[in-house]
């Protein structure tokens, strides 16, 4: 062999053969999905919904073969809630049910409401103070209402070549940014929101040019002439969250019976995560910085909240008309929840499909399981468990013999801030425990020459994980992977993607992506990696919504990433040699550590005589 020349990949082509027929003949995963969304609903972290539908997964795993599945618990993560009955009626002059839904954690309305709502007009501090001691006991709309465009583009995309090419072309350093497609209404999108969601609607409160995460659009971008000008005609988000979080700190201070804001999105959608909390007393940073993110409204220890619900735009937009033309609407509303503090610990569903020559090794799959409760979690995000668990369906029913162990698993609290997946790398295979000994924490906080440097503590099965495969952007087919910066595992996917570039799947980019899984194994060095998928509808009508619901699946698409997800596995399990890693900057410290593997005794026993029947007894 020459100098330099890099060993050709091996591709067992009759074997991804099978995993094509098998997974596009003899799909189940729209079974499985239907299972997660349908049956059992929202999978909202700590609910006991979300046990139930863990408690069928781990049966559902078992029946198709695999070992050790179980629930394996984490935590403290706080309390559990979930949305018992939620009525909003405009009751006066005329009748209407109005489209609308408390936030997570959300308390129940003490009794059922009915009266004439305040709308909190104020854009500045004095504005403001004019409302003082008009809130008490006040329904309260809280945002103004927001101005809904029609749609002159599709709000469900494929990428083009052009989007591909570039993708491809990136660097490193250039994340991947979902944006709303050309001439759609703006308003209508934003980024993932915080780990908490703590803040209206859970985030920065969107407006015309900018996305829920307060970033400028395309459209927004082009509308305007020139840097300076368009500098000036961008609102200060920063000051736009201040004055929003001032509004909800006075409606807590004055004790109003609930507040309701306009949701992102249209046409009856409603875009939501968890409920936004009064500002912590005694802390400047807190106080001072509208972007922090507050204390927990799942955290045991939270202060009391406020009833919160947000409304559909037009039907928000309709009541601050009527009250601006003195028709005075009369609004009627009833929210029953509830929360659960018997058990503060989460889990995650990890099973496995064992190994044979190198089954120390580990190749790790998944997807988060948990979701938001307005919608039955769909795409976001039971599309990529159903794909996971599809792939590893699809190995056994071909009967794969794998040399590394596979090992799947779903996890919760991710929409929280990647809590299980993270929860999950510390206990098995290690965690960032701080600067580097020798540079300061103080000046610079840990930095040298501009770069932070980190110690890591590293168990010993750190070096046995070749890399986890993750799914996590909707119901739109894989496209391709991002390298996560890891150039070295350029060739080897190029050769695993070659035999699906018929079905889409051909593109490999250097950029990275962030806001899921995956990057809690990235963050200490194992390989991780999110498939680039089609967006379809993911940001303009699913991520987080109403409408985030099992007729927005697509069969084709999620049938095709199950059999790509099923290869790379494959692959990965099947190598001589591990995939291979990106160097971690910082000192490594090598921790012993007892690991528990999915086979270790379940931490949660089933819960009886909740919900549906068994996952045996219910799957066909």
């Amino acid at each position: 062999m020459a100098v330099g020349q890099v060993p050709a990949e091996r591709v067992d082509l009759e074997m991804i053969q099978k995993f094509k027929e098998e997974g596009l003949n003899r799909s189940q995963i729209m079974d499985t999905i239907s299972y997660l969304t349908d049956v059992h609903g929202p999978r909202l972290t700590g609910s006991p919904q979300s046990r139930v539908a863990g408690d069928w997964t781990v049966g559902r795993l078992t029946e198709w073969g695999l070992e050790g599945a179980t629930l394996e618990g984490w935590g403290p993560f706080g309390r559990g809630w979930e949305m018992r009955s939620c009525s909003v009626q405009l009751a006066g002059p005329s009748h209407t049910p109005l489209i609308a839904y408390p936030k997570a954690w959300s308390p129940s309305t003490q009794q059922k409401i009915r009266g004439t709502p305040i709308y909190l007009n104020a854009n500045t501090s004095e504005e403001l103070n004019a409302f003082r001691g008009k809130l008490g006991r006040a329904i309260v709309l809280i945002s103004p209402p927001r101005e809904v465009k029609a749609w002159f583009e599709p709000p469900g995309t494929r990428q083009t070549a052009e989007d591909l090419l570039s993708l491809s072309n990136a660097d490193p350093f250039s994340p991947r940014v979902r944006r709303p497609p050309a001439g759609a209404p703006t308003q209508s999108f934003g980024g993932r929101p915080g780990p908490s969601g703590n803040g209206p609607a859970g985030g920065i409160p969107s407006g015309p040019g900018t996305d829920a995460a307060g970033t400028t659009t395309g459209n927004a971008a082009s509308a305007n002439q020139g840097g300076s000008e368009r500098a000036a005609a961008q609102p200060d988000p920063r000051n736009a969250l201040q004055i929003s979080m001032d509004k909800f700190q006075l409606a807590y201070e004055e004790g109003a019976a609930v507040v309701i804001e306009a949701g992102r999105g249209d046409g009856g959608t409603v875009f939501l995560a968890s409920a936004t909390m009064p500002r912590a007393a005694n802390s400047d940073r807190e106080n001072n910085n509208p972007f922090s993110r507050g204390p927990r409204p799942w955290a045991p220890d939270a202060p009391d909240t406020l009833p919160q619900l947000v409304m559909a735009a037009e039907h928000y937009g309709r009541l601050v008309r009527m009250i601006e033309r003195g028709a005075a609407p009369e609004l009627e509303i009833d929210i029953e929840n509830e929360f659960f503090s018997d058990n503060l610990d989460s889990f995650n569903i990890v099973a496995e499909i064992p190994g044979s020559d190198l089954k120390d090794e580990v190749v790790m799959l998944g997807a988060h399981f948990d979701s938001w409760h307005s919608g039955t979690g769909a795409t976001d995000n039971a599309v990529g468990c159903g794909v996971a668990m599809e792939a590893v369906r699809i190995l056994q029913a071909t009967g794969v013999k794998p040399r590394r162990t596979i090992r799947i698993a779903l996890w919760t609290g991710e929409e929280q801030g990647l809590l299980g997946s993270r929860a999950y790398v510390a206990k098995h295979f290690g965690s960032v425990a701080g600067p580097q000994r020798g540079f300061s924490a103080g000046a610079g906080d840990g930095q040298t020459g501009g770069r932070r440097r980190n110690v890591y503590e590293l168990t010993p099965a750190h070096e046995k994980v070749s890399a986890y495969f993750n799914l996590d952007n909707g119901t739109g087919k894989i496209r391709g992977i991002y390298l996560q910066g890891n150039e070295s595992a350029r060739p080897i996917f190029r050769s695993w993607l070659t035999p699906f570039a018929d079905m889409g799947a051909n593109t490999i980019t250097a950029s990275n992506t962030g806001g899921t899984d995956h990057l809690s194994f990235d963050g200490i060095g194992i390989p991780g990696f999110q498939f680039i998928q089609d967006a379809i509808e993911y940001d303009t009508r699913t991520h987080h919504s109403s409408m985030d619901v099992f007729e927005r699946i697509q069969e084709d698409d999620v049938k095709q990433a199950s059999v790509i997800m099923a290869s790379f596995v494959y692959h990965a399990a099947m190598r001589d040699e591990r995939i291979p890693r990106k160097p971690l900057d910082g000192e490594i410290v090598w921790a012993p550590s007892a690991i528990q593997t999915s086979s270790a005794v379940p931490v949660f026993a089933p819960m009886l005589n909740a919900g549906p029947p068994s996952p045996v007894a219910i799957a066909p």
